[in-house]
């Protein structure tokens, strides 16, 4: 076997679908190529998605967990990024809908007189530099967004996916991605115009 041909064979034995094949066979060294291999990318999106490292780490963790028990759920014909980051969005989805269930019990017991449960410390988005400021403001109009639209402005945006990407990571039509991305920026700025006044508002009073 000459030089080329076995550098052929190495490379392709060392891709995501081989890796994924000897992991389904019980190699557990293969799964953690894996890991090592993605680990960056699936913390990155995490973190944009939830916006605490606690939380992103968590979230990765959970995601190879639920990857390495679904392994045989895997089609080929999709990159393995792709299904991988397609658990990731499963997962930031059902967090939020933890969270808001939360928020919504809170907001409800505090009607009755706990008010100290939903008093916590905010940062002031209003930072020194102007960049930083509009830094901090564009961060805050992200969180506050449904996070079916915050999903959208992260994968498009912030990680600048394209949309065949995105598509296959939703499982939906390129066209439906770019609808998708359309509405998220449209929300995006709705939510950010009135904290941009609020903030010019706030300069001129000082």
């Amino acid at each position: 076997m000459n030089l080329r041909a076995s550098l052929s064979n190495r490379i392709e034995s060392d891709s995501d679908e081989a890796l994924v094949m000897r992991a389904r066979d019980g190699d557990y060294a293969a799964f953690e190529m894996l890991f090592e291999r993605h680990r960056a990318l699936v913390y990155r999106f995490a973190y944009q998605m939830r916006g605490r490292r606690d939380d992103a780490e968590d979230m990765v963790q959970e995601a190879f967990v639920r990857a390495y028990q679904n392994l045989n759920r895997y089609r080929d014909e999709a990159k393995f990024t792709t299904w991988l980051l397609r658990i990731v969005s499963n997962l930031c989805t059902d967090q939020a809908r933890m969270s808001q269930r939360r928020t919504n019990l809170e907001q409800k017991e505090a009607t009755a007189g706990l008010d100290w449960m939903t008093i916590g410390e905010f940062e002031n988005p209003i930072e020194n530099l102007e960049q930083d400021r509009r830094k901090g403001l564009l961060r805050k109009a992200i969180a506050g967004l449904p996070v079916h639209h915050r999903q959208m402005i992260v994968m498009r945006d912030i990680e600048e996916r394209e949309y065949n990407d995105i598509a296959e990571v939703l499982g939906i039509t390129i066209g439906g991605a770019k609808l998708r991305v359309l509405r998220a920026r449209r929300a995006l700025r709705v939510r950010l115009a009135p904290l941009l006044e609020e903030t010019n508002l706030e300069g001129r009073i000082k």
